[in-house]
């Protein structure tokens, strides 16, 4: 159970067509910005840099969507690794790449590019950090300095929003649940005491 309940989605109307167009395309208003909406200021700089950091830029959508869900894997957060298997099927990976993504460096899936990617969001969510300048080296063979900001970015969110999901024990809605049972489940996913369903 949420330490901070989150409110009703249509409490903040100043939200109304963000939370609107998260119902459309996840199929569901997050319920951790549901919770940052309690302090308005809070959740809108968290959108407009959610909106940024994923969806602009000239990194594949996909990819950022994988690159946060072997962040959140990394960081052990499941309600993120739930939101995130959910994001990346509506960005287009198959069920198949996302129930593989753990084993990325082993699985044809993935390309040499996004290997590089992934690994380097797995380096990063340890603690503590173990990003190299190999592995910089060998992200600079596929993506310019400007898609590695983008990356890393991505990388960055999710550490914020793993310690925030994790430490308020967000629940899980019921779409995410769904889509991680699905898919990252039969590799050992569980929704575990900090991503339960809502109530």
């Amino acid at each position: 159970m949420a330490h901070v309940a989150p409110l009703p989605w249509d409490a903040v109307p100043q939200f109304r067509e963000r939370f609107e167009h998260y119902r459309t395309t996840r199929g569901f208003v997050p319920n951790s910005i549901r919770t940052m909406a309690r302090r308005p200021s809070i959740a809108a700089a968290f959108m407009d840099l959610n909106r940024a950091v994923l969806y602009e830029g000239t990194v594949a959508e996909e990819l950022k969507m994988l690159v946060s869900l072997i962040a959140s894997q990394a960081a052990g957060c499941r309600y993120c690794q739930a939101h995130m298997a959910n994001l990346s099927s509506i960005y287009q990976a198959s069920d198949a790449k996302i129930r593989a993504v753990w084993e990325f460096e082993q699985s044809d899936l993935f390309s040499p590019a996004e290997r590089s990617a992934l690994r380097l969001a797995y380096k990063a969510a340890l603690v503590p950090n173990e990003t190299s300048g190999a592995d910089f080296d060998e992200l600079r063979k596929y993506f310019d300095d400007g898609q590695i900001v983008e990356i890393v970015a991505s990388i960055a969110l999710f550490g914020y929003l793993n310690r925030w999901n994790d430490t308020m024990a967000t629940d899980l809605e019921e779409r995410a649940i769904q889509v991680a049972t699905r898919t990252i489940a039969p590799v050992g996913w569980q929704a575990g005491k900090h991503a339960s369903r809502s109530t």
